[in-house]
């Protein structure tokens, strides 16, 4: 494939990223007060503020957007999303319990982060965010979680700003290597991202993301 070619794959690409993005349906409702009772027992993992988890592999969840939070919920309860851990924490909730924690947490004000990599490392890591890989046909990040990081709330994409950097490349790798499924209803499009990033240029990308700014 030419290098035109492959540049109007990338674009085409994240073109369609873009509208799917932008297109899909609204978000959990759910009451935070009643999901700060639920949360009680979450404090011991990902913190009492949401933000301070107690091992680097955890999410921070403060101020995540909500629909996602629900979505991954409902998936780590059904097994979908293969976390044993988390299926066993949610035995015997119900929908509207899962509405009521991810409205919670997306109620926490966020945090953000700092990046710490090398000018170059953060160079090479914003043209990969911004404009994805041509020659690997990897579509760009900010398609779908914005140029600061912050997602998109209506389709349920995840805010990735201020994440755990341990986390982001568990999760990409995971993602990588077919480990994680949860991007069914969207295509593969997690996996059809993270399949051509190195180790590397995973480790890379989850620093730069986490010191993205809104």
């Amino acid at each position: 494939m030419t290098s035109s070619k492959l540049t109007n794959y990338v674009l085409s690409r994240t073109l369609a990223l873009l509208v799917l993005c932008w297109s899909v349906g609204a978000n959990a409702a759910g009451d935070p007060e009643a999901g700060k009772l639920q949360a009680m027992v979450c404090a011991g993992c990902h913190g009492v503020d949401g933000a301070t988890p107690v091992l680097p592999e955890y999410p921070n969840l403060a101020g995540q957007n909500e629909k996602y939070l629900y979505n991954q919920l409902a998936m780590f309860q059904s097994g979908t999303r293969d976390v044993p851990l988390m299926t066993a924490q949610l035995i015997g909730k119900s929908e509207q319990d899962l509405e009521d924690l991810a409205a919670f947490y997306a109620s926490l004000p966020s945090k953000g982060g700092e990046a710490t990599g090398t000018d170059e490392d953060l160079r090479r890591a914003q043209q990969i965010y911004k404009g994805g890989i041509i020659e690997k046909k990897v579509a760009a990040c900010a398609a779908c979680h914005g140029p600061g990081g912050v997602g998109n709330a209506q389709a349920g994409f995840p805010r990735i700003n201020g994440q755990s950097v341990a986390y982001t490349i568990e999760q990409l790798t995971k993602y990588r290597e077919g480990h994680r499924k949860s991007d069914e209803a969207f295509g593969g499009m997690m996996r059809g991202v993270a399949h051509g990033l190195t180790d590397g240029e995973i480790a890379i990308l989850a620093d730069y993301v986490r010191g993205l700014r809104p």
